[in-house]
């Protein structure tokens, strides 16, 4: 059973999103227990002030404790000063969590080969333990908070994915990740209803014990606000939003366009996040296309992910046909890597061919660029005047979070 709050084409006020939340949680039983958040980094658009000063309102003269912890899956851990940028100055407890220390996690059991293989249409043959941050588990409650959007590897983000691979030890990362490649993220990312990702990830989080609840909401892109708020169950709670959000977080053009300008926010401080602005518009590019991510403070591929520069980027198929080569990496990487790529091919006779080509005009030194096997633009020559009057051209200002599809 869940609760939703959407006014059709308006923005929640303040008011009554603090109202939505107060009835909410007035109706669990939080006496005296002890309650842990789970919140999204700066890389999501949030109004987490908003959101957390309303739970901790609610919740404050009746929890015995409340944590938030940030889902960082394997993200750069944040500053204690990003940390009040984000979650704003009240009395909150906020941690991040600690992906690098062994004592972070607890396993929680395993996922059979056969529940693999089944959930993830035979693509995959293995056993995958389940372990997660320990918050949860020494918590009475938890509570997962944060938005819901187009994503490249599970279909849309939030729900149950804010523990797995928020909150997740490697293994499952590493799993559904490369899962995700397999499907290739063109085919994946925005996809409606239940995706063999998703599948995986809840099929996860039913080995987690404890009172768990989610408020997923549905963030307007252009101005901060919120569209919708669904509470409850968390699959249930996700598959409300995520029906907001195909509405609202997906831009449908006619026909492809053969270049590209995404203009990456500062929410992205690398290329791990920054290739959003790629991935949300792969699907509308023609082929023999370009896209180029334009980023001059992105300086560095991935600080928490080095494996990355003698990895290199490449299609699916090529990490497949020369698997002895890469099968010691981290699939996640790995993951990465196709994603950012996108869709190409493979043969020993041929070679790799992109199906897009990708260009990088950041702040990463042309030599890095070139060896990762991307295209270099040196940022200074791009001039937006000009995109803009290309008529063949699409510029994505704020890009990473709107998908771009063809009708």
């Amino acid at each position: 059973m869940i609760a939703s709050l959407e006014r059709s084409g308006e923005l929640l006020e303040p008011i009554e999103v603090r109202a939505f939340i107060r009835a909410r949680l007035d109706a669990l039983d939080l006496n005296g227990r002890s309650l842990c958040l789970v919140i999204p980094d700066a890389t999501r658009s949030c109004p987490l002030p908003l959101l957390l000063d309303a739970v901790h309102e609610a919740v404050k003269a009746r929890v015995s404790s409340c944590t938030v912890v940030i889902a960082l899956g394997t993200h750069a851990p944040m500053s204690d000063e990003s940390i009040r940028a984000l979650v704003g100055t009240g009395s909150l407890v906020v941690v991040n969590h600690a992906w690098w220390e062994k004592h972070t996690f607890v396993g929680v059991g395993t996922l059979s080969s056969g529940t693999v293989g089944e959930l993830s249409g035979g693509r995959l043959d293995e056993a995958v333990e389940v372990r997660i941050n320990r918050l949860v588990l020494e918590s009475d409650v938890t509570i997962i908070v944060g938005p819901v959007l187009p994503h490249e590897v599970v279909g849309f983000s939030g729900g149950n994915k804010y523990l797995f691979p928020g909150l997740s030890g490697q293994e499952l990362i590493d799993v559904t990740h490369w899962l995700g490649a397999l499907l290739t993220s063109r085919e994946i990312i925005g996809a409606r209803g239940v995706t063999p990702v998703r599948a995986l990830v809840d099929a996860a989080a039913s080995l987690v014990p404890g009172e768990r609840h989610a408020l997923c909401v549905v963030v307007d892109h252009a101005t901060g606000g919120l569209r919708s708020l669904a509470f409850g169950e968390p699959v249930a709670a996700w598959a409300a939003a995520a029906d907001v959000s195909a509405r609202t977080h997906i831009v449908y053009l006619p026909h492809p366009v053969p270049r590209v300008l995404s203009l990456v926010p500062n929410r992205y401080a690398d290329l791990w996040t920054g290739a959003k602005g790629f991935y949300k518009v792969e699907p509308v590019v023609a082929d023999g296309g370009e896209v180029v991510l334009y980023a001059p403070h992105i300086t560095e591929i991935a600080a928490m992910h080095p494996a990355l520069i003698d990895i290199g980027y490449h299609c699916r198929d090529y990490f497949l046909a020369n698997w002895e080569r890469y099968r010691h990496y981290p699939r996640g990487d790995l993951a990465h890597s196709t994603h950012l790529f996108g869709a190409g091919t493979y043969d020993p006779v041929h070679g790799e061919r992109e199906r897009v080509r990708v260009t990088l005009a950041t702040g990463i030194p042309e030599a890095v660029v070139t060896r990762a096997n991307l295209a270099y633009l040196d940022p200074a020559g791009i001039n937006l005047e000009d995109w803009q009057a290309d008529p063949l051209a699409l510029v994505v200002p704020d890009a990473g979070e709107v998908l771009y599809r063809l009708a």
